[in-house]
């Protein structure tokens, strides 16, 4: 059935643009799985809807077989950019959505230190964006999304804007936060070797609906020397021409 069940989802912007259409996707427990697609084709939309952002005009969203109706602590979400507010330091950052609830707790600072020890920035908790690198600031973006331990966590191109290393340093640092976490991961992007890389499975989306699913059969925990072998290569040019083909 699925921990996050996507069944039959549609939505249309007014007056009748459909962006997301008639979609049905399931991911269990703990999997890692990736949109794929072409500027446009409906990846952002349909990661909204899987939020509660968004109300589908047809079909819903479940998770753990409720229904998703608005934004929920259960769910993180990572934006394009790492959307840090400026006068915040990197620990306040990461507290952010406990404090919009509530005083942040004693256990609640212990959890947001522990997940900047783990994203690399023990020593750059007082430090302001301004302060950071982008890769940083994208690590304290990762580390805010999963402060209130969220069941799922939704990530819309997280790392579009790095460079090539610092973002395969930070696809190997989140894949060894939500492995340790059994974090449930939807993961939209337009890089294929990111996909793969990452994904237990990828599905490849194209006019709002997903044209075509691939699975990722490479063994877990994913060494960085992966992406030079023949199977992640075969992998990469069976997504591509998934791609093309959608």
């Amino acid at each position: 059935m699925g921990f996050l069940r996507i069944d039959g989802a549609s939505y249309t912007y007014p007056p009748d643009e459909t962006v997301v259409n008639g979609v049905d996707w399931a991911i269990d427990q703990g999997a890692f799985h990736c949109l794929v697609g072409r500027s446009g084709c409906g990846k952002t939309t349909l990661l909204k809807l899987a939020a509660g952002l968004l109300p589908p005009s047809r079909g819903a969203v479940h998770i753990q077989d409720a229904p998703v109706t608005e934004p929920s602590p259960q769910v993180g979400f990572v934006f394009q950019n790492p959307t840090l507010l400026d006068w915040l330091t990197a620990m306040e950052n990461v507290l952010l959505p406990v404090s919009l609830k509530r005083r942040p707790r004693v256990a609640d600072r212990g959890r947001a230190a522990e997940l900047l020890a783990l994203v690399g920035l023990a020593e750059y908790a007082g430090r302001h964006p301004r302060e950071l690198s982008g890769g940083q600031q994208s690590r304290v973006a990762i580390a805010r999304a999963l402060v209130n331990e969220p069941l799922v966590l939704l990530m819309d191109e997280p790392f579009a804007a790095l460079d090539a290393i610092t973002r395969e340093e930070l696809q190997a640092d989140l894949l060894r936060l939500c492995a340790s976490r059994r974090t449930t991961v939807l993961f939209v992007t337009h890089d294929i070797a990111e996909a793969v890389y990452l994904a237990d499975r990828v599905a490849v989306m194209a006019e709002g609906r997903v044209r075509d699913t691939l699975d990722i059969d490479l063994a877990r925990p994913r060494a960085p020397d992966l992406r030079y072998s023949p199977r992640f290569n075969e992998l990469c040019r069976a997504a591509r021409q998934a791609m093309d083909a959608a």
